[in-house]
């Protein structure tokens, strides 16, 4: 009898490597497909059947994307844009994750409910009200108007909280207190180092929300000066041009600093997540 539920178990346990196998596969094959069509000639692309890889490697898709489009313009727009809302989330997330987890007021769940309410608001629910706003401001075609729904973020002040409740023990922040630090040394010096793989993987969220972003950028700016890297892929690939290898080529550079900061970075996601996961 047990024999056979070992026997049981165990092909269970191969039935379930195999399904996330597959499902595995079936997520990173689109993006191995745009990798391999990046580096074809044009003469390869349209082949029957197809070849997983380039018979001829080139790098003159590339070479075509940067000679067509801004594209080191993109990529510094859309770096100093996810860089600064990145900063901005980490610290308002933190700080207003670690008040809501450690600090007891009239109204403290009420407020977190209501922060956390907001996540399930569907950006397009909203997006005119927002563009309504900064219109009124006068911040249409602005940096700043791209930059301010980005500042905050409400997943990430959940994030903090359950981190915060799970990672800082209060018998240290008592210690701290104990030992004469203030309230804001507390926060500043003895906190960051105990959330160290939450502010980790929080930032690399943001970072690629940031990165990404699309339907805001392409409302609230008509500049091309200023257009991130997602807007200006998307006005390359409408400029007529029929060599989906060069497309391809564009979107690869597009899609680059998000796959490496997610390689850097992905134990601190795993670990980060996980934690908050342990405590409700």
């Amino acid at each position: 009898m047990n024999l056979r539920r070992r026997g049981m178990s165990r092909v269970g346990y191969w039935i379930l490597v195999a399904v996330l196998a597959l499902g595995g596969i079936a997520m990173i094959f689109p993006i191995f497909w745009l990798f391999s069509v990046s580096f074809r000639p044009a003469s390869e692309i349209n082949t029957v059947p197809p070849n997983l890889l380039p018979v001829h490697w080139t790098l003159n898709n590339f070479t075509v994307v940067f000679q067509r489009a801004p594209m080191l313009s993109y990529l510094w727009n859309s770096f100093v844009f996810a860089t600064i809302s990145t900063i901005f989330i980490v610290l308002t997330s933190s700080t207003a994750g670690y008040i809501f987890a450690k600090f007891k007021f009239p109204g403290n769940n009420a407020i977190f409910m209501l922060v956390l309410a907001t996540a399930i608001v569907p950006f397009e629910i909203y997006m005119v009200p927002l563009f309504l706003q900064m219109n009124a401001l006068h911040l249409v075609n602005n940096p700043i108007g791209l930059f301010l729904p980005f500042l905050v973020l409400s997943y990430g002040i959940f994030f903090m909280r359950q981190n915060t409740m799970t990672s800082v023990p209060d018998e240290i922040l008592d210690a701290a207190r104990i030992d004469g630090m203030s309230e804001t040394g507390v926060m500043i010096r003895m906190v960051p180092r105990l959330l160290a793989p939450a502010v980790s993987a929080l930032a690399i969220l943001a970072f690629i929300q940031a990165w990404t972003a699309f339907i805001w950028p392409l409302l609230i700016l008509n500049d091309p000066k200023y257009f991130p890297m997602e807007l200006g892929l998307s006005q390359f690939a409408n400029t007529g041009s029929s060599n989906f290898g060069v497309t391809s080529a564009a979107a690869v550079i597009a899609l680059l600093p998000s796959i490496i900061a997610f390689l850097l970075l992905r134990r601190r996601i795993v670990e980060g997540i996980t934690i908050t996961g342990l405590q409700g």
